[in-house]
């Protein structure tokens, strides 16, 4: 098995058991014994040294599993959204693949298209330009 593949498997358990209401409840657990526990350790430096440590190494971790998710997530998702594009017959096929654009040129399409849902411009008309045409008009 590749690493590729043992990370998104590792990944994917960690983010759904993060994500789990249980999860929620025992990292609450432990948040309000370690904090009934500082009279007893006379809040000394050892005590907040456990908690400091312990959230940032965990957030640390989390990050790179939350966005592994996240980007999966986001790549099935257009590829699902490239396939409607593909299969619909007066969709615009130049659509597929913008995600690769900047974020400037995303916006311009976008403002371009709600200008064309704005005048009423109908289905037909707005079906036949690509998108470079379509930007040009404004």
């Amino acid at each position: 098995m590749s690493v590729d593949a043992v990370f998104t498997k590792i990944a994917s358990r960690c983010a759904h058991i993060m994500g789990q209401p249980q999860t929620f409840m025992t990292a609450m657990a432990l948040v309000v014994i370690w904090a009934a526990s500082g009279p007893v350790l006379h809040y000394s430096d050892t005590w907040q040294l456990i908690v400091n440590t312990a959230t940032t190494v965990l957030t640390f971790l989390a990050v790179f599993l939350i966005q592994n998710s996240q980007n999966r997530d986001g790549a099935a998702m257009q590829a699902k959204l490239d396939e409607i594009l593909r299969s619909l017959e007066k969709a615009r096929e130049q659509f597929v693949g913008i995600e690769h654009l900047t974020d400037a040129q995303i916006e311009e399409i976008r403002r371009a298209l709600e200008k064309d849902i704005e005048a009423g411009d109908s289905r037909n008309r707005t079906a036949i330009p690509s998108v470079e045409r379509l930007l040009q008009r404004y």
